[in-house]
């Protein structure tokens, strides 16, 4: 009877009734009970644990895989269980113990495969992360992008330096020629990812790492790509976002002509979406390119807008930003008093 909802168990967890299983393993435990086996129960504490971390209860499965740890540190079935516990703790957020059965499951896992190897130093960079030590997370991203790239897994070698990347400009413990190199590797694999989406998403990250390292020529260029990408896209908030962040980028590049047409279509799109908060950034980014073309009214204009549109969605930043470029505006028209008023109001 035990044999029988074992299998019905993982029959179960195979078909995702994540619930069924848990019965299953539960009947079966209570069963083994009343036998004279430890290791039996020990493997029936296993199972019901491991589907209580699959079905997101992380501290009930914790209770049962500590139940199911024989009294020796030996045993074939060692890997599984360190991931199971591993598993759970980091549902827990408690990081450092989900690090330490990570070591252990990596030890007693000699016959893993590259990419299984790779998948455990992602997910131990997550933990860093939850740490909150991006430099030591950045270091098991490159060790997983290295690992993926040799087992020619080129996405998954993406998507694990646009991690490295992100988590390299976070710790600030490394130096900009580095994560350029990380960004152009990147960027290289990019080129033979057949998904547009993931590719799409890949370059506007490297033009975000770009942005943050002030290279905004490479920027731009990273977010054209990222655009050209996204276009069919139903939900069009990427696109809008790509929209602000390439006016940005011109505005950055003192390409201030080119920065309009950007600006516009990205305030209008997030006027479609409905979000008043960024469509008053991408009126803040046109009036300061209208200011440094010297289109001074344009620029009064569009600081008013971005001032109502701050005012709508409670960005108090936002609201003194627009009044103090409203200021400047009027003083450029030949208004002082006027410039002084919205001066006071920023203040």
């Amino acid at each position: 009877e035990i044999e029988r909802l074992t299998l019905a168990g993982h029959r179960a967890l195979a078909l995702g009734d994540a619930r069924e299983a848990v019965g299953c393993f539960r009947k079966a435990l209570l069963l083994s009970g009343g036998t004279a086996s430890p290791r039996l129960r020990r493997a029936c504490a296993f199972n019901l644990g491991a589907a209580y971390v699959e079905t997101g209860k992380p501290e009930k499965g914790l209770e049962f895989l500590l139940q199911s740890q024989p009294l020796e540190e030996s045993g074939a079935h060692l890997g599984d269980l360190y991931f199971n516990i591993r598993a759970a703790h980091e549902g827990l957020q408690d990081f450092p113990k989900a690090l330490d059965y990570f070591g252990k499951a990596v030890g007693h896992d000699h016959t893993a495969q590259a990419g299984s190897q790779a998948g455990t130093r992602v997910q131990m960079g997550c933990c860093y992360l939850g740490m909150r030590e991006p430099a030591r997370a950045a270091r098991c991203f490159l060790d997983a992008a290295q690992t993926y790239a040799a087992a020619a897994s080129p996405e998954a070698a993406a998507v694990a330096l646009s991690r490295a990347s992100g988590s390299m400009l976070q710790s600030r413990r490394f130096r900009a020629a580095e994560i350029v190199g990380v960004l152009t590797q990147c960027r290289s694999l990019c080129e033979n990812i057949p998904d547009p989406a993931l590719r799409g998403k890949l370059y506007n990250d490297i033009g975000l790492g770009y942005s943050q390292l002030c290279i905004f020529s490479l920027a731009a260029e990273s977010f054209e790509r990222a655009l050209a990408l996204c276009s069919g896209e139903p939900d069009r908030r990427r696109e809008a976002a790509l929209l602000q962040n390439l006016g940005a980028a011109h505005n950055a590049l003192c390409s201030f002509n080119t920065a309009l047409g950007w600006h516009r279509r990205a305030a209008a799109l997030h006027s479609t979406l409905g979000n008043r908060r960024a469509q008053g950034q991408c009126f803040g980014n046109l009036a300061y390119a209208c200011s440094r073309l010297r289109n001074h009214e344009a620029a009064a204009e569009n600081y008013l807008h971005a001032l109502q549109a701050f005012r709508d969605s409670g960005d108090v930043q936002g609201q003194w930003q627009a009044c103090e470029g409203l200021g400047t505006a009027c003083f450029h028209l030949g208004d002082p008093q006027k410039a002084i008023g919205h001066y006071k109001e920023a203040l």
